[in-house]
């Protein structure tokens, strides 16, 4: 069974910067693709970055040149450096492991960890 668990939030001023890490507790994380998701309330939840199990990575764009998703499959993290933050950045950040296919099994998703941006 996969355990998702964020850290890293917190209140944060404008143009300041956070770190958030996700521990991925199972089996077989290198091959899991990775992706950090964001939720205010009454909107749905988005892709804020991901990053595949080659390596690959792909930003939303309203982060892109902000925040850095990267991963360690020595520790089981992948970490999301958010830096030049704005009150729109504003929101619940939730992991998700996506397996491969062959696994034949649905994502997991941590609990989430606020982050606030305000001055």
């Amino acid at each position: 069974q996969v355990q998702l668990v964020e850290s890293g939030g917190g209140l944060v001023q404008p143009g300041g910067s956070l770190r958030l890490s996700c521990v991925f507790s199972g089996s077989a994380f290198s091959l899991y693709d990775m992706g950090w998701y964001r939720q205010v309330p009454g909107k749905q939840r988005e892709l804020v970055a991901d990053i595949s199990r080659e390596g690959n990575t792909a930003h939303a764009e309203s982060v892109k040149g902000r925040f850095t998703i990267s991963r360690d499959n020595y520790k089981n993290t992948v970490d999301l450096q958010m830096n030049s933050l704005k009150p729109e950045d504003t929101a619940v950040y939730y992991c998700k492991a996506d397996p491969p296919k062959w696994f034949n099994a649905n994502a997991y998703w941590g609990q989430g960890t606020q982050v606030t941006v305000s001055s």
